[in-house]
C-alpha cells in the first residue's frame, strides 16, 4: 500500500519540532562603552549599566539595586544577565522591549522621570527607558563618530524631528489633564479629548 507524501505545510511542521536553528554568540570586546542610568521608582533606587558594541547597540546590561544582599537585587542581577544573553545571540531589542514592557507588579509608581511618568513595575521602566533611549530616535547625545581618515573625531548629536518633542508633557498646556490609564503618563489635549504622548492612547476619542 502506498504511502501518501507529506504536504509542505506539513513537511515544515516537522521541520519546527526539531527547535530553533544554533545561534552564534557575539561578545562584546573586552574594552566597551558604556552608560549608566540611574532610576527610582516608589523608594527602590537602582541603576541600570548598559555595555554597547562599537556601533551604540546595547550587548549587555548590568541592574544594581540599592539593597544589596536582597531577595530583588538577586533577581535583577540574574535577570540582567538573562537579557545579556539573549542580546549576544541576536534576539532584537524591540522584541525584549514589547515583551517586557508595561508588565505589572510591584513596586510600581511614579519615577520622577519627565518621559516615562508612572512605572508599573521595575520592568515595565527599565525597557521603556531602553526603547526611548535606544529606539525612538530620540536619543541624547552620547556617541563618538569617527571621521573617515581615522584620525580626528567630532560628537554628533541626533536631531529630533521638529514634529517630536522630547519631553510630551511640555508640547502643549495640560491643565488638569488626566492621567494615561495604561501607561499612567500624564495626557495631553487632544480636540475633544486626551491624548498620551507615551503610549498613544486616548481618553476616549479616536
Amino acid at each position: 500500500m502506498s504511502q501518501v507524501a507529506p504536504t509542505n505545510g506539513e513537511a515544515a511542521q516537522q521541520e519546527d519540532l526539531s527547535g530553533p536553528p544554533a545561534a552564534n554568540r557575539h561578545r562584546l570586546p573586552d574594552e566597551r562603552a558604556g552608560i549608566t542610568h540611574h532610576f527610582s521608582i516608589a523608594g527602590h533606587e537602582g541603576y541600570l549599566t548598559v555595555g554597547l558594541y562599537p556601533n551604540g547597540q546595547p550587548g549587555e546590561i548590568f541592574i544594581r539595586m540599592a539593597k544589596e544582599g536582597s531577595t530583588i537585587a538577586g533577581l535583577m542581577e540574574c535577570f540582567g544577565t538573562v537579557v545579556s544573553v539573549s542580546l549576544q545571540h541576536g534576539v532584537p531589542l524591540r522584541v525584549l522591549c514589547g515583551k517586557l514592557s508595561h508588565t505589572r507588579f510591584e513596586p510600581s509608581g511614579w519615577t520622577g522621570n519627565q518621559e516615562l511618568g508612572y512605572a508599573k513595575s521595575i520592568m515595565d521602566y527599565l525597557f521603556r527607558w531602553m526603547e526611548l533611549r535606544f529606539l525612538s530616535g530620540k536619543q541624547l547625545p552620547l556617541f563618538v563618530a569617527k571621521a573617515a581618515d581615522g584620525e580626528s573625531t567630532r560628537s554628533e548629536s541626533i536631531q529630533v524631528p521638529a514634529s517630536l518633542s522630547p519631553f510630551p508633557h511640555e508640547s502643549s498646556e495640560v491643565g488638569d489633564a488626566p492621567l494615561c490609564s495604561t501607561c499612567g503618563s500624564l495626557m495631553v489635549p487632544n480636540g475633544s479629548c486626551y491624548r498620551c504622548g507615551n503610549c498613544g492612547g486616548t481618553s476616549g476619542c479616536s
